[in-house]
């Protein structure tokens, strides 16, 4: 008997939610003033469901690390979002995206939560126009829709190359308005060092305020995690340096069981890595795979001549070019889900086909050449003009091209100073998102009674890979259409509790032993910087826990991964002290964290013998490259358990995936 109860409504998919909600127990609104909310993380999930949860009238207090929430890393997403509204009228449906995900995330995601994220999709791009979000809008004054990876359908509304942003702005002026109502207490430059359990149940955290240093103490009634993924254990990413799994991983330390750790996204269309002295990686929105071609060169010897610089790509001609995604999927093409895209560009730069003179030679082209001429005839016919020369159709291509993505092609010309409309843009694979996350019911709420998990700081609705444009769909979900109802459903049984007292024995004992830590790092005589830790960490991630994994390599890591993690407890140097701001020390308690985090998730990869989304194991692959699943085996989430300081100990949880309502088959995008 499994210990996880994902509590599921019974009946038809597309009644469950309906169903769940009409019975659920609610908080009427002159008792929610009695009932106080911690929410951690204050980007998209973590904004919305502050903003919501404090608009019905309960008591909110927001943590974030950075000085504003307008920091949230949610501000970095480019491309857009989805939504089944079918304004293009191309077949688009609730039970399409609904499929569509699942397929994406190679049938390894609960149908009930992904369904229920389809079903709401179509409420979020309401909320956000009431908001005054900026969608880009077609010529008639109706918002438009661009296609991303994965789909036969255009679905992603979006603003720009700036839509997580534009959402995170919307989100944040609803969160600014119950700040100033005094129903949102915000909390700017806090972090979250640990969970406080009382009898049971979450009731509050112990904070550091890093400005000041000081220890606090916050209680409530129920806590919200919605910190973002996990994506810097390998150092370098495209998520900015401060993003961390600590909120998570302390509560993992707690009780909450810890998802599928090993479903990593690698994102296909990333600037490549320059130097081994790097620390951050730039993502090239995917919704540039709209407009652009990836290819490498056909012969290897014109790869080497532009790794040289002898040869420019310009200059290689339309029949040398291996357009290598259009011809190994012709049915998707550009668009193929990321996954496939990014093991594609691997195995072509393995080949001896990549194209950047950096360390590896990783790298591959995203052209726009053929995008600007097609629009430019396009346009040329539009305004009548006959004849017209090539310059002309060029000059009206790159301006439709500017209207689409202007602000992705200036970042990039900043970044590597090459123009992305004469020159190809170079890209290459990184790690991006992570599916992983903390384990939650139907109702978002972890193994811990009264902590609940959002956003990509839970496992519940991408499976083994998430499509383009789900992110923000599910953050914007979670927070505005599904949490406010679950947690009412708990916060219930709460209305005669009255204010938690933060002078208890499990508050004292929680903030005693950060401080000893504290304590620790700032009066650790080692001769390292954390830094030192983390690169070696992220190395060992890439080369054995990233795009391809063996089982030799998993056993390696492992081991490393204990052997880093032992050197950093006795040779960590943290410079400072604790009555001010340290970055050092806060980086010093992450990277702890990152340790654990990087050997439970080389210790799922290992244990899960089979291929789905982005975890690839080269043991099992099709003749043709491609993943080769083992449902029989394997079909099922699989949670684990912490077990103290010994992560070899954790224990194995499974929930098993039923799918009643679509076939599962081998992904094919061919």
């Amino acid at each position: 008997m499994s210990k996880l109860d994902s509590k599921i409504p019974a009946g038809p998919l597309k009644d469950k939610w309906k169903n769940h909600k009409d019975h659920m127990n609610l908080v009427a609104p002159n008792n929610r003033d009695k009932i106080d909310i911690i929410v951690v993380g204050t980007g998209l999930a973590g904004g919305s469901a502050a903003a919501t949860l404090a608009e019905q009238g309960y008591n909110v207090k927001a943590f974030c690390y950075q000085d504003s929430p307008r920091r949230a890393h949610s501000i970095a997403a480019q491309g857009g979002i989805n939504a089944a509204k079918n304004y293009q009228g191309d077949g688009d449906s609730t039970y399409r995206l609904f499929y569509d995900t699942i397929k994406g995330g190679d049938y390894r995601a609960r149908e009930a939560n992904v369904y229920r994220l389809a079903e709401v999709s179509a409420n979020i791009i309401d909320q956000c126009v009431a908001q005054g979000v900026p969608f880009g809008r077609e010529y008639g004054g109706q918002l438009d829709n661009r296609s991303f990876g994965g789909v036969q359908v255009k679905r992603t509304f979006y603003a720009k190359g700036q839509t997580g942003q534009q959402l995170l702005l919307g989100a944040y002026s609803a969160m600014s308005r119950q700040i100033g109502k005094g129903r949102i207490k915000m909390y700017n430059r806090h972090e979250m060092m640990d969970l406080v359990i009382v009898d049971g149940k979450a009731r509050g955290i112990i904070a550091r305020n890093l400005v000041t240093g000081e220890i606090e103490r916050h209680s409530a009634h129920a806590l919200v995690i919605a910190s973002g993924g996990y994506g810097n254990v390998y150092f370098l990413s495209t998520n900015a340096m401060g993003s961390n799994v600590s909120a998570a991983w302390k509560i993992h330390k707690k009780g909450a069981y810890f998802a599928n750790p090993c479903y990593v996204q690698i994102h296909p269309t990333c600037i490549p890595v320059h130097g081994t002295q790097q620390s951050k990686l730039t993502l090239m929105s995917e919704s540039l795979r709209n407009s652009g071609r990836i290819w490498v060169p056909k012969k290897i010897e014109d790869a080497q001549a532009i790794r040289e610089g002898k040869l420019r790509p310009e200059n290689i001609k339309e029949e040398d070019r291996d357009y290598y995604l259009e011809r190994r999927y012709p049915a998707f093409g550009n668009l193929v889900p990321r996954d496939v895209a990014s093991r594609a560009a691997k195995e072509r730069c393995d080949a001896g086909y990549g194209i950047e003179n950096n360390d590896t030679q990783e790298g591959v082209y995203l052209d726009f050449s053929t995008e600007i001429m097609k629009k430019g005839r396009e346009a040329a016919i539009e305004k009548h003009i006959n004849n017209p020369t090539d310059q002309q159709i060029y000059d009206l291509g790159k301006k439709w091209v500017e209207e689409k993505y202007g602000n992705l092609f200036v970042m990039y010309e900043k970044i590597t100073a090459d123009d992305p409309y004469k020159t190809p843009m170079k890209i290459y694979p990184a790690v991006h998102y992570t599916m992983g996350g903390v384990w939650v019911d139907y109702n978002l709420q972890s193994t811990i009674p009264g902590c609940f998990v959002i956003g990509e700081a839970n496992f519940s609705d991408h499976g083994a890979n998430r499509l383009g444009a789900s992110a923000l769909m599910q953050g914007l979900a979670d927070g505005y259409f599904v949490l406010p109802y679950t947690i009412a459903d708990y916060l219930s049984a709460d209305i005669r509790t009255g204010q938690i007292p933060t002078n208890s024995a499990d508050f004292e004992q929680s903030e005693k032993e950060i401080k000893e830590k504290i304590n620790f790092f700032l009066n650790n005589k080692g001769t390292h910087s954390v830094d030192y830790f983390h690169k070696k960490l992220g190395n060992i991630m890439w080369n054995k826990v990233g795009m391809g994994r063996t089982p030799e390599g998993l056993r390696e890591a492992i081991r490393e991964i204990e052997e880093v993690r032992n050197d950093f407890w006795k040779n960590v140097k943290v410079p400072g002290d604790n009555n001010g701001m340290n970055t050092e020390l806060e980086k010093a308690f992450r990277v702890a964290d990152f340790l654990e985090l990087g050997q439970l998730m080389a210790i799922d990869a290992l244990h899960r013998n089979e291929s789905c989304g982005g975890h690839f194991r080269e043991d099992h692959s099709t003749p043709e490259g491609e993943a080769e699943r083992d449902d029989i085996n394997f079909k099922y989430v699989g949670a684990w358990e912490y077990k103290g300081g010994d992560i070899n100990q954790e224990v194995l949880h499974k929930e098993d995936l039923v799918y009643e309502n679509i076939e599962v088959k081998t992904r094919s995008y061919k």
